[in-house]
């Protein structure tokens, strides 16, 4: 028999509810069949209420011992809780992830930006390149002035 731990969904109709518990991995997920409740997850309240998670420790440990193995949302509490070493547990859905077509767009708007900054620089360059050389030109003028009246002398 595989032992896990994992969450049993209780509660109303989009007001969810959990129990953590220990069952038979074959089990359903809400099947009456449990061998224990070691927690409770209420995903409603607020990440910083401490009461969102709620542990039965020494059980959990106990159940472990005896080989139970956590879910990998439940290992994540018992992580957060100090019970085990953190791990790098890998998203199981891409639901949270953007598309290629949406990275692509992404994509196309930042080279699309960029460029726009490139010509708005070279723009704004130009543009203080032309209000410098009428400043400048009239003071080469008499520069050059002097260097032919020194020539015709």
């Amino acid at each position: 028999m595989a032992t896990v731990i994992r969450l049993a969904r209780f509660g109303a109709k989009k007001r969810p509810y959990y129990h953590i518990v220990v069952t038979d991995s074959r089990n359903a997920r809400n099947s009456g069949n449990i061998l224990g409740v070691v927690g409770k997850y209420d995903p409603m309240l607020a990440k910083t209420n401490e009461k969102r998670v709620i542990l039965k420790i020494d059980e959990i440990k106990e159940w472990m011992a005896k080989g139970a193995k956590p879910s990998d949302r439940v290992y994540r509490f018992l992580a957060n809780a100090g019970v085990v070493a953190k791990r790098e547990i890998p998203n199981q859905t891409k639901k949270n992830q953007k598309s290629e077509k949406t990275l692509q767009k992404i994509k196309d708007k930042e080279d699309k930006l960029a460029k726009l900054a490139e010509e708005k620089a070279a723009a704004e360059a130009a543009a203080k390149a032309a209000t410098e050389a009428p400043a400048e030109a009239p003071a080469e003028a008499p520069a050059a002035e002097t260097a032919t009246e020194a020539t015709a002398e």
